[in-house]
């Protein structure tokens, strides 16, 4: 967020919304989890099937855990992203716009 504060501040002094700006923050922070939680799926479906076979008593595919993993991820991301999303939403237009 910092190294967008000159952004989201000239953001702020053409009129965006704090709504605006906070789902801005949100949008990308959440697009990075989507990508992580994506890659993590498919490594997890590839070496899944290999670990399956040298480890007795586990499956190669559980939707059960694989869905409560993405939900405890999506969770997780979500939370951490609101920390920053809601700081710049208190950004002031001219601190950030003198600040360079």
């Amino acid at each position: 967020m910092t190294q967008r504060l000159r952004e989201i501040g000239i953001r702020m002094a053409l009129g965006a919304e704090t709504g605006n700006v906070y789902s801005l923050v949100l949008g990308m922070a959440l697009r990075f989890v989507a990508a992580g939680i994506g890659a993590g799926l498919i490594l997890t479906l590839v070496v899944g099937r290999a670990l399956a076979s040298q480890v007795w008593g586990i499956h190669w595919y559980d939707p059960i855990t694989l869905g409560a993993v993405i939900l405890v991820m999506s969770i997780v991301g979500l939370l951490a992203a609101y920390a920053p999303a809601l700081r710049a939403t208190r950004v002031d237009p001219a601190v950030s716009l003198r600040q360079e």
